[in-house]
This record gives structure tokens, C-alpha cells and sequence, in this order.
């Protein structure tokens, strides 16, 4: 990652993780699916983009893969436990006849739940760390589309390993980043961009992260976030910004909370919107992966799960 932080980019990855954790709430996500739709578009293609350009390739060879590591570690642990609890539960990913071939078939392969994200990125963390370091392609543009072209080659390899798609958005990012562009010159802010973003989510047809106007309207989405940055008050800053500065512990726990929610359905019975229950279950989610990463950090549990004495920044 980036030394110095971008706060703009912090409060971007704190809309996405929370339009994420919004719309894992399946009860509230099935009264509005054209929103989901919509969010699903360009949620976690923002999140790619500012992986791609975050990554640091500036570190030794040791450096940068004991940070994978750490990536990888907590990553196998939830997956496990989310595979686990698929095959308990009724949910939608249910999984049944639960052996050790499904577990690492889900970890190395298939992810289940938000964990793909992890899975996506430590492959394409990889393989732009090594074709830039050795400089495969010698200039910036070739090393760019040999990265593109390994990526597509394993998306398209039998053991279907990463989607395309999403492998797209993260080039999206390290095309930025190797441009010497800094993200907010080339995600230029503007109000104006609600203009074609309408237009474009007035057809559903357009609603597709691997299309064209999927890419349009992630980049019209996030010109319009950084345009709206400009007015929100210091004090929302300043907890959109703690809340993007901690999306990894978010995109890890939340899950556990978002099930938990569940329980919360019939006190909201009297709100046929579900916007009630939306707003209780995304704090408690959010509020309840705080809670269990201070308690990690406080019992010295971190640096078994992150490499890190503290999580929490």
C-alpha cells in the first residue's frame, strides 16, 4: 500500500464496503433487486480499480510475499469456517456433503461468500509483482499487456482459477497507477457525471460489470463520489475515512454479522420498506467487525491472524 494515505480513496473504499455489506443483507437486497443490480456493477469494480492501484511492487521479494501471506492466512480461516457454516445452514450458498475436497476445493478455487475478492487479488497481486520486477516485457506497456494476457490465460485455463471480469477492473488500476497518473487526475471529479450515470442505469441491459458501460458507469460512479467529497461535513469524514481505512477486517467478519441480522427481521416487521432493518444490520455488522478486531488487538490475537500486533489503524 501507499505510505501516505489518500483520504478521497479511504472514503471511496468506506462507500463500497458499506454498499457491500448493504446488499449481503439478503432480506433487504431481494426488496430492491434493480438497486442490487445496480450496486453490484460497480461496488466492487471501484474496489479492484483501487487495489490495482494501491498494491506496493516497491518491496523485496520477501517483503511483499510475507504481506500475501498475510493476506492468505486469514483469508483460508474464514473461507473455511464460511464453507463450514454453508453446509449448516439454509442460505443460498448451501453447500451439502461437506468433505476436506470441498474446503480446498473452495479455498484455492471457487470461493464462497465475499471471500473471492481475496482470492482475486492474491493471484493478481502475484503475477504483477513478478512480470514487473523482472520486467518481462521491458517497457511499461508491454509488461501491461503480458500482466493482461497471464491473467486472461488463467481465467481461461481449465482449473478456472479468477474471472476475466474482475481481473480487468484490477489491470484498470495498475494501468492508472504505471501511467504516473495520480488516481484523482484520472477519476476527474465532477457532478456533471449524474447525468450520463442515469442515463445509462435507466437501461438494465447496461447493468453489467464485463460490458463497456459496466466500466463507464464504475467510472461515473466514482467521479461523482469524489465530486460529493467536497461537501460532506468534517465529522462524516472523519468516520467514512476510519471505516476505509479498515475495509479488510470488514470484508473478513462481516458475514458472520450479516447472518446474525437475520434475528433482527421480525422487529422490523412494521417497516414493509426494510430500510429500518437496512440501516440497523449494516451498523451492527460494521460496528460488530470493530468489535471483534479491538478484542483481537486487545488479546494480542492479531499478530497470529494479521502479522500485526494491531489491526486496527
Amino acid at each position: 500500500m501507499l505510505k501516505t494515505r489518500i483520504q478521497e480513496l479511504d472514503y471511496l473504499k468506506s462507500i463500497f464496503i458499506i454498499l457491500m455489506v448493504m446488499f449481503h443483507l439478503v432480506y433487504f437486497g431481494d426488496k430492491y433487486p434493480y438497486a442490487k443490480e445496480l450496486v453490484y456493477t460497480f461496488h466492487m469494480s471501484a474496489f479492484l480499480i483501487l487495489s490495482g492501484y494501491l498494491v506496493n511492487i516497491n518491496k523485496d521479494f520477501k517483503s511483499f510475499f510475507r504481506m500475501l501471506l498475510w493476506i492468505f492466512i486469514p483469508y483460508v480461516i474464514m473461507e473455511s469456517g464460511y464453507v463450514v457454516m454453508a453446509s449448516i445452514l439454509p442460505i443460498r450458498e448451501h453447500i451439502d456433503g461437506l468433505n476436506i475436497k470441498i474446503v480446498l476445493e473452495k479455498i484455492f478455487k471457487e470461493p464462497l461468500g465475499p471471500y473471492w475478492y481475496f482470492h482475486t487479488i492474491i493471484i493478481c497481486d502475484v503475477f504483477y509483482y513478478v512480470i514487473y520486477r523482472l520486467d518481462v516485457g521491458k517497457t511499461e506497456l508491454s509488461n501491461l499487456i503480458v500482466l493482461g494476457l497471464s491473467l486472461f490465460l488463467v481465467s481461461c485455463s481449465p482449473l478456472n482459477l479468477l474471472s476475466f471480469e474482475n481481473a480487468m477492473y484490477f489491470l484498470i488500476g495498475v494501468w492508472v497507477k504505471r501511467r504516473s497518473k495520480t488516481f484523482l487526475s484520472f477519476f476527474q471529479p465532477s457532478l456533471l457525471s449524474v447525468i450520463p450515470l442515469i442515463v445509462l442505469c435507466c437501461y438494465s441491459q447496461n447493468l453489467h460489470r464485463a460490458l463497456l458501460s459496466g466500466v463507464v458507469i464504475t467510472y461515473l460512479v466514482i467521479s461523482l463520489l469524489l465530486a460529493l467529497y467536497r461537501y460532506i461535513p468534517s465529522s462524516v469524514k472523519n468516520v467514512t475515512n476510519y471505516i476505509g481505512r479498515n475495509t479488510l477486517v470488514i470484508l473478513l467478519f462481516s458475514p458472520i454479522f450479516t447472518i446474525l441480522s437475520k434475528l433482527f427481521i421480525p422487529v422490523f416487521a412494521f417497516d414493509p420498506t426494510g430500510i429500518c432493518f437496512m440501516c440497523v444490520a449494516v451498523v451492527f455488522s460494521i460496528a460488530g467487525c470493530f468489535l471483534v478486531s479491538y478484542i483481537m488487538d486487545r488479546i494480542h490475537l492479531s499478530i497470529f491472524f494479521f502479522g500485526k500486533k494491531q489491526i486496527l489503524e
